[in-house]
């Protein structure tokens, strides 16, 4: 079998996973929609009274708050891997991540996913460049798994941090207006938007089950590592200990937070030439390869084929590897 038939076979058997996985998440979608129709047409039940009486009824409350129920999840694939992979040490460090992350994906969804990636790249660099690069290309499928998840933390990060002054106004004001921090930070979790308003949901519905603040400040310092939110963590968790001009002290803070958020858009702004050639250089490696290839055909194939070329060719790789991760050094500048 020629090289255009794996190709071809290749591609058709990445098209037909793409198809499947697709049908799948229409039927999700649609059982989802037809569940929340269903939802919305259900009269709400009213609550009653403490002297037995009919409450007031309205609109249940939004799903950022500690006392809604909650919506039923998606129905999740792969439940046999996901649960083989949540017993263990590393797959309890990926579900932490994916947390952290905010993505409405499984430990066992991603590794499928990731484990499809890895397989279907092995297959095409195989076919379109050489067997040598098979391998190659699945690793850096690994590795790009595991740099989108740092990526996605990293920006809902970044969109957390722009929320924080916000976030300090509100419970600032929600303090001065006579409300204990923990209804505070309730206030806060209805008021703003996601990732703040999920994040402090999470923290609202820990306090609820009786975990401390302190606890739960922390836990939420750990899934959204920043200098701004460890700052506002330590100055709730001082203030709920030892009392003092908490209200003072948050909007002093707010402003603070206020000037470093436009400190940190300016310099990302000047470092955005930096990472986009962080990003350019190995693609351009990548184009090379491709280009060498496409004019004569077969050439990545006899260079691989022999011992000294695939030292020079591990060589090369490895040479773009350390360039791509000095120059994201350089742009790294921590503010």
């Amino acid at each position: 079998m020629d090289s255009l038939s794996l190709l071809a076979l290749g591609l058709t058997l990445l098209a037909l996973v793409c198809a499947v996985a697709g049908l799948r998440l229409w039927a999700t979608g649609r059982a989802q929609r037809k569940a929340l129709i269903e939802r919305l047409a259900a009269p709400v039940p009213a609550a009653e009274g403490a002297d037995g009486s009919p409450g007031q009824t309205g609109p249940p409350r939004h799903p950022g708050h500690p006392g809604h129920p909650g919506q039923p999840g998606r129905r999740r694939r792969f439940d046999a891997l996901d649960r083989r992979l949540r017993s263990t040490k590393a797959g309890r460090r990926l579900r932490l991540k994916l947390q952290a992350t905010g993505l409405d994906l499984g430990v066992g969804e991603y590794a499928a996913y990731v484990v499809i990636a890895v397989a279907a790249l092995w297959l095409i660099a195989s076919v379109v460049l050489a067997p040598f690069f098979g391998p190659v290309f699945a690793a850096v499928a690994l590795w790009g798994g595991n740099l989108f998840l740092g990526w996605q933390r990293a920006r809902r990060t970044e969109r957390f941090i722009g929320q924080l002054p916000e976030l300090a106004r509100l419970i600032a004001n929600g303090i001065a207006a006579g409300l204990a921090m923990r209804t505070a930070l309730s206030m806060a979790a209805e008021e703003m938007d996601d990732p703040a308003g999920a994040e402090l949901a999470d923290v609202a519905n820990q306090l609820a089950v009786g975990r401390s603040l302190e606890e739960a400040l922390h836990e939420l310092g750990e899934r959204l590592p920043s200098r701004e939110l460890n700052v506002l963590v330590t100055t709730l968790i001082l203030a709920n200990r030892a009392g003092g001009t908490i209200v003072a002290s948050l909007r002093n803070l707010t402003s603070t937070l206020e000037e470093r958020k436009e400190t940190r858009r300016e310099v990302r702004t000047m470092l955005a030439e930096i990472n986009a050639t962080a990003v350019t250089v190995p693609l351009l490696g990548l184009g090379a390869l491709l280009m060498i290839n496409a004019m004569q055909p077969g050439a990545l194939g006899r260079v691989t084929g022999s011992p000294g070329g695939q030292i020079a060719m591990i060589v090369a790789l490895a040479l773009y590897v350390v360039g791509f991760v000095v120059v994201r050094r350089f742009g790294r500048i921590d503010v």
